[in-house]
């Protein structure tokens, strides 16, 4: 059986504690800001990345070095037969493209996957390629997996401001200024990858509504032979609202209380970039093992 690494990146919003538990590597995410560069649970740590955003300093994301990253395969390596590289899904940033190109270099040993997911949804990939090579799949098996269930996942979220989004310029100026005189709160979506708007509600109560309704929608629809298989489970993130977030989770379990409820994270911070703090989301995925 060969020894498979797994690898990915902070947009997966895997601690450094569940890292070394799990034995995954982890590729911290660069941001930039006021011309310095920081890395995520580095030298940025979510405390302080809100800290700068409330000053309203410009915080602007970037690609991981791909030297770093061919760097750490090669030394993985070392020790590891195979790896699988699960970076952020290429619908929200560049990296997954060009760490597959300077993937081709090593012989099919490294096999970077696109399953088009991130934070929760992207943990929950990084958990099922552990479980994979636990039974003894191979990095290309692992990777087949991955991008053939990368649409069985699903993540609603809401905005406490306009602000952010106007910034990074998912809205106009306009829409923000009367989006935030009506006091509207925006519910945005992740389907493969890309961060879309999904309904405009009135207040958090009404967002939690909406979002649980189109989770339902979900259950009942394209996640329906799943959820009869018991293949699917929840998660909620958040944006430093971790109060607010555990009682949302209590909610969902109400809400869904078919469907195992797995863990409460905080968001991405590439995701917190452009919606700022006080962010409540709920996330559904498919499972490898659903045992």
């Amino acid at each position: 059986m060969k020894k498979i690494a797994v690898v990915t990146d902070s947009n997966s919003g895997i601690s450094v504690e569940e890292a070394h538990k799990w034995g995954v590597f982890v590729v911290p995410m660069p941001f930039i800001i006021d011309g310095e560069i920081y890395y995520e649970d580095i030298s940025l740590t979510k405390d302080k990345f809100y800290e700068i955003q409330k000053s309203g300093k410009r915080i602007t994301t970037s690609q991981p070095n791909i030297n770093e990253i061919v760097n750490l395969w090669e030394k993985i390596l070392k020790d590891y037969d195979e790896i699988v590289h699960i970076p952020m899904s290429s619908g929200l940033s560049q990296s997954c493209e060009t760490a597959k190109s300077f993937a081709e270099q090593f012989d099919g040993k490294v096999q970077v996957v696109d399953n088009r997911r991130v934070s929760i949804t992207m943990k929950a990939s990084v958990i099922d390629a552990l479980n994979m090579a636990k039974d003894g799949k191979t990095a290309k098996q692992i990777k087949e997996y991955l991008e053939q269930t990368a649409s069985d996942s699903s993540i609603y979220l809401v905005v406490d401001t306009l602000k952010y989004l106007k910034q990074g310029g998912r809205i106009t100026p306009a829409a923000a200024a009367i989006g935030t005189v009506l006091n509207i709160k925006p519910v945005l979506q992740i389907q493969g990858g890309k961060l879309d708007q999904y309904a405009k509600v009135m207040n958090i109560k009404a967002a939690k509504a909406k979002m649980i309704s189109a989770m339902k929608k979900d259950f009942e629809g394209r996640f329906r032979s799943l959820v009869n298989d018991g293949c699917m489970r929840l998660a909620v993130a958040h944006t430093s609202n971790s109060n607010n977030a555990q009682i949302f989770a209590e909610e969902i379990k109400k809400a869904f209380p078919n469907v195992k409820f797995e863990f409460v994270d905080e968001l991405a911070l590439s995701i917190a970039t452009h919606t700022g703090p006080n962010v409540l989301a709920i996330g559904s995925y498919r499972v490898y093992n659903a045992d």
